[in-house]
């Protein structure tokens, strides 16, 4: 048992040799295999459906906790079949960029495939058995959702992320499906409204994979890889993030506008506070090496870290502000 490796990878992917991950917990291999430090972004999703289910007066507790604990085990699934993938794929040779920001547990020798395939069944198991009880409550809706939801684990590395449909994928999945879909498993009424709501949370996530594919951008091209950059290129890739970003706040504006949400909602705008970082770092080409004061841990990650960095300061936000919204909405009720 390791809670300091555990805590450590919740907040960044470890960089560590075959040494290091033999003296690891069976928890602390698994964080580090599902790049477990990415999960709160599915977790924000879920949150927030279960938000807006206690917002409608419909929470459920237990069924919102099977919607945690199958969302994320099914995002952990994912990234394990992505690496599987790439490495069968021959992606991940040669110094790819997947090996450079974090251990390719394959590739790099800390897992065999046997062992990988059984951190894929377990993770998805637990993942199906969390949905089974959401499906047997929410009837033929529900198990729709679950089949989607089991498509685009299965296909998004591949053939999805190939043909430039990855970051359309990512959008659907952390907006549409996690929020939307998640609402309706917890209060079995499916609400448009909920569902356009959900998509300025949703393009976070999506900024976070584009400015992956961007900063990978060469690496992708050279194997065929046609992720959305690779087909814009790479300053118009850069520029696409800026608009999905402004578009995160314009949306909240518009739906407060509109009424769906209070004036409270506003105070997702203290996002914005990490915005000169987000500019300063998107308006230029990435740099060809390490720049002097930027952390060396985190490169070559560039602009996936902060566009990370942004998404979780916004989706703090959000929650924030979508919780004082309810409470603010109870008492006055």
């Amino acid at each position: 048992m390791n809670a300091g490796m555990w805590l450590k990878a919740l907040k960044v992917i470890p960089r560590i040799d075959k040494a290091e991950w033999d003296a690891l917990d069976i928890i602390s291999r698994w964080l580090i295999s599902t790049r477990a430090a990415v999960l709160i972004m599915t977790f924000i999703s879920a949150a927030l459906a279960g938000i807006f289910a206690w917002r409608d007066g419909s929470f459920h507790l237990g069924r919102w906790v099977l919607l945690v604990i199958g969302l994320i085990f099914a995002h952990a699934t994912n990234n394990l079949i992505n690496d599987l993938t790439d490495y069968k794929r021959g992606v991940d040779k040669d110094n790819y960029f997947r090996t450079q920001y974090g251990p390719q547990p394959i590739q790099q020798g800390l897992l065999t495939i046997r062992s990988l395939l059984v951190y894929i069944a377990v993770t998805g198991l637990i993942a199906v058995a969390a949905g089974i009880p959401l499906v047997l409550q929410g009837g033929s809706t529900a198990l729709w959702l679950m089949i989607a939801g089991v498509v685009f684990v299965l296909f998004y590395t591949f053939p999805l992320k190939y043909i430039g449909l990855g970051e359309l994928a990512v959008l659907i999945i952390w907006g549409p499906l996690m929020i939307g879909g998640g609402y309706y498993v917890i209060s079995g009424v499916w609400d448009w409204n909920v569902v356009w709501a959900s998509l300025p949370y949703a393009l976070g996530p999506t900024t976070v994979l584009f400015g992956k594919h961007i900063d990978k951008l060469e690496a992708d091209k050279a194997k065929k890889i046609h992720t959305m950059p690779v087909i814009l290129g790479e300053k118009a890739a850069r520029y696409t993030v800026l608009g999905m970003i402004a578009i995160q706040y314009a949306t909240v504006i518009a739906l407060v506008i509109s009424g769906f949400f209070t004036p409270v909602m506003l105070l997702v705008l203290g996002g914005l506070t990490a915005i000169p970082r987000v500019w300063a770092m998107y308006r230029n080409p990435k740099p060809e090496s390490c720049p002097a004061e930027y952390d060396p841990s985190i490169w070559p990650l560039w602009f996936s870290a902060i566009s990370f960095y942004h998404n979780r300061r916004y989706g703090m936000f959000f929650m924030v502000g979508l919780i004082l919204e309810v409470v603010l909405r109870l008492w006055i009720l």
